[in-house]
């Protein structure tokens, strides 16, 4: 079975190494793609320019605070589109800003998540999530665990 396609829109370096970690000890196999700003999540998830071959993403990981776009912009360019609207996007970051959490759940966020401090947590969290979106959801169709 083809592996789990997971695109991580994030610009810490720290936040990054961690998240590949944690998905190495994964017992799906996942593909992490990442990219650090908002243009460049939106040309990778519309296949444009360098990422002409890339594959759809089952699942996006999205920190709001970002370069060029910010989270808030990309998602709304993702749920408004109709085909990128099915691929669940979670929103990771460090905001605990009640207006962020707000925001994100009126552009049509799956979840938001607060990024912990604590290493350990961290992995918890990321392992979390693959286990929630790849072995308990239904995803739409070409979407779904790949054990």
């Amino acid at each position: 079975m083809r592996p789990i396609e997971i695109l991580l829109v994030e610009d810490s370096p720290a936040d990054i190494a961690l998240t590949q970690e944690a998905l190495l000890d994964s017992k799906l196999h996942n593909n992490l793609h990442v990219v650090t700003d908002g243009m460049e999540a939106l040309a990778f998830l519309r296949r444009e320019g360098a990422y002409r071959e890339a594959p759809v993403p089952d699942l996006v990981l999205l920190d709001l605070n970002l370069p060029k776009l910010t989270g808030r912009e990309v998602l709304a360019e993702i749920k408004g589109d109709a085909v990128l609207c099915v691929i669940p996007v979670v929103i990771m970051t460090v905001s605990k800003d009640e207006q962020d959490v707000l925001e994100s759940y009126r552009l049509h966020a799956n979840c938001y998540i607060r990024k912990p401090v604590r290493f350990g947590e961290f992995i918890e969290i990321v392992n979390s999530i693959e286990a929630f979106w790849f072995s308990i959801v239904t995803l739409p169709p070409g979407s779904g665990p790949r054990i």
